[in-house]
C-alpha cells in the first residue's frame, strides 16, 4: 500500500483510541460520576488493533509492544466484565 494510505489508517485508528475517552466522559457527565462504559473497552480494541497494524508496518518495536499489551488488557477488561454479568444473570 502507498505511504498515504497508511496514514490514512494510522490516523483512523488514533481517531477510534481518541473517541474511547469522549465516550467516557460523556458517560461521566450524564451519570455524574466516573463511569468507563462498555464501549470505551471497544473503542480501545478497534484503535488498539488498527494501530498495532500501522506499527508493525512502521517495524517500530516500542509501538508495537504497548499496542500488543494495551489490547491484552483491553480484552481481559471485556473477559471479566462479561464474566461478571453471566455469574448476576445466574443468580436470578
Amino acid at each position: 500500500m502507498n505511504a498515504t494510505i497508511w496514514l490514512v489508517i494510522g490516523f483512523a485508528g488514533q481517531l477510534l483510541f481518541a473517541l474511547r475517552f469522549l465516550v467516557q466522559w460523556i458517560c461521566s457527565e450524564v451519570k455524574q460520576e466516573s463511569h468507563i462504559p462498555v464501549v470505551f473497552w471497544y473503542f480501545s480494541i478497534s484503535g488498539g488493533a488498527i494501530l498495532l497494524t500501522y506499527a508493525i508496518h512502521k517495524q517500530d518495536p516500542v509501538f508495537i509492544v504497548g499496542q500488543a499489551t494495551g489490547l491484552v488488557v483491553y480484552l481481559r477488561n471485556l473477559m471479566l466484565i462479561y464474566k461478571k454479568e453471566q455469574k448476576a444473570k445466574a443468580e436470578r
